[in-house]
């Protein structure tokens, strides 16, 4: 499962195809035949590979303030009264797996840029994952191996992780005795959630003698996120294919720079174009590289196998953003294009934005987690699997 995530969205008029139709009661009209946007145009490369969902969102407000919600469907303020916080679909199902690869999952993205940089990636107890923030550093955690100090220091804290969980279950087991029925329930509860988290430290403890996979050519040095936005794709592309991870996520924005594609004006400034022909045709130029870049990494999964076969067909890629319309500041209608996963692809999906009985974009993430294996039914505000997508 791979989520890449845009921070300041898609100019709208450019980004969805055009056509019109009616749907059905839930607002959801299914197309075969479309014709891509002036930004999505280099979709159509790979048009077999992927589907675009039009008319879903998170109900959330706040524009920039709410683009975190894009993974997770509930703002950071909001996570105390949802039963899983606001932990996004990549975290959620990094947890399930935690201990069979190298790394559960792996954040990418920058630390610098509007809000406080990269917020794609969220835990349920409602903190922020901090990014991996280039290839420098992405490919030193993939292929360099620790010294032996930093492997000792490594044990060393497995080792205190370890007594203190020892410490924890032999109090419980003390505390137990004076509890009621009703108050051992939620000691049990506790205890299953302690028991996990040991079997993911066992598991993690486990990877520290394996050695990582040869480095595929020498050390890259970090340049500007324009130029390195290629190279972090193809990352990504041999952290799966050698199975160091199963989950990754990577946001484009923060050092984003107009000005390493000879674009003239800041980025965050050119979202907010106010209708100026001139501004448009900028971020026009900024979302097309973007999406020529995901077209690179989707035929590049295509092409490269492991031995179930070529990766596209194992893996989810999920593209989008958290926010609609940065123009206007708003949530709704956000972005969203899957590909791969072995899901039926090649069509347009179109809600009506204006349908009260619409589904939640967290139907698709459902959808998503049960094709990676697990078996939930609910995923935040979710109301069901998202219908359309087979």
């Amino acid at each position: 499962m791979v989520c890449i995530g845009n921070m300041l969205g898609f100019y709208p008029e450019a980004f969805w195809p055009r056509l019109e139709a009616p749907g059905d009661s839930t607002g959801l009209a299914v197309h075969d035949s479309f014709e891509m946007g002036r930004t999505t145009a280099a979709l159509n490369a790979i048009r077999d590979r992927i589907t675009i969902i039009e008319g879903l969102d998170h109900g959330t407000k706040g524009g920039h303030f709410s683009i975190h919600t894009f993974l997770s469907g509930v703002r950071q303020i909001d996570a105390k009264s949802m039963p899983l916080g606001n932990v996004t679909i990549d975290q959620f199902a990094a947890e399930e797996i935690s201990g069979q690869t190298r790394f559960p999952s792996l954040t990418i993205g920058s630390e610098s840029g509007i809000h406080g940089g990269c917020q794609l990636s969220w835990t349920r107890t409602g903190t922020r994952v901090p990014p991996i923030p280039g290839p420098e550093q992405l490919f030193r955690l993939l292929f360099v191996e620790p010294a032996e100090a930093d492997r000792a220091v490594a044990a060393d804290r497995f080792q205190l992780q370890g007594s203190i969980l020892d410490l924890v279950n032999e109090q419980a087991r003390h505390f137990e005795r004076q509890l009621n029925a009703h108050d051992r329930n939620k000691l049990d509860e506790y205890l299953t959630s302690v028991r996990d988290v040991e079997k993911r430290l066992t598991m993690r403890r486990n990877w520290i003698d394996v050695p990582k996979p040869p480095a595929p050519f020498p050390a890259p040095k970090n340049r500007n996120m324009v130029e390195d936005l290629p190279l972090l794709y193809d990352l990504i592309l041999i952290a799966l294919q050698t199975d160091s991870t199963r989950i990754a996520t990577l946001e484009i924005g923060g050092d984003f720079n107009p000005a390493d594609l000879g674009v003239k004006g800041g980025y965050h400034a050119l979202s907010h174009h106010g209708q100026l022909e001139e501004r448009i045709e900028s971020l026009i130029t900024l979302e097309t590289y973007q999406i020529e870049q995901f077209v690179r990494f989707v035929e590049k999964l295509s092409t490269h196998e492991d031995e179930q076969g070529p990766l596209i067909d194992q893996t989810m890629v999920l593209f989008g953003s958290g926010m609609g319309n940065a123009n206007s500041h708003t949530n709704t209608n956000l972005p969203v294009v899957l590909a791969g996963g072995g899901f039926e692809h090649g069509r347009l999906l179109r809600f009506d934005v204006k349908n009260p009985h619409r589904p939640p974009l967290c139907n698709l993430f459902v959808t998503m987690l049960q094709k990676f294996g697990l078996e939930t039914d609910v995923f935040a505000t979710s109301t069901g699997t998202l219908r359309g997508l087979a």
